[in-house]
């Protein structure tokens, strides 16, 4: 299971390269789907995946504490989302998609953080 977190830390490293990078391609493919169901399911299924995968992966970690407590975390997230109706989740993608290049960057940079941290912690 440590390999699958391996692969979810690398894909978002990418993914906040891209953003760093080229915010704005990244956001027009986005918001090119914002409005689709697929986005609001992957989005839920994505975090429900990870989050299941830390809390039952949190002692092959560096952090097991951590990683168990980011687990629930991003559960919550995931239960959140499925929870927040479709309504709300494309307000939510409205917003997200409305902000500016700089904070987008900084989205890119935490994500590039995040992605790496995953990696160093179950490497």
């Amino acid at each position: 299971m440590a390999l699958v977190i391996i692969i979810f830390g690398v894909l978002m490293v990418i993914a906040g390269a891209w953003l760093v990078a080229q915010p704005a391609a990244l956001f027009d493919l986005l918001r090119k789907h914002s409005e689709a169901l697929a986005l609001h399911v992957f989005a839920v299924v994505v975090r429900m995946i990870l989050g299941a995968l830390l809390v039952l992966s949190a002692n092959d970690s560096l952090y097991p504490a951590a990683m168990e407590i980011l687990g629930w975390v991003i559960l919550a997230a995931a239960i959140m989302l499925a929870v927040m109706g479709r309504g709300n989740f494309k307000k939510l993608m409205a917003w997200a998609l409305s902000l500016n290049a700089s904070l987008q960057r900084i989205a890119g940079t935490a994500s590039i953080g995040f992605g790496g941290f995953l990696v160093y912690a179950f490497s």
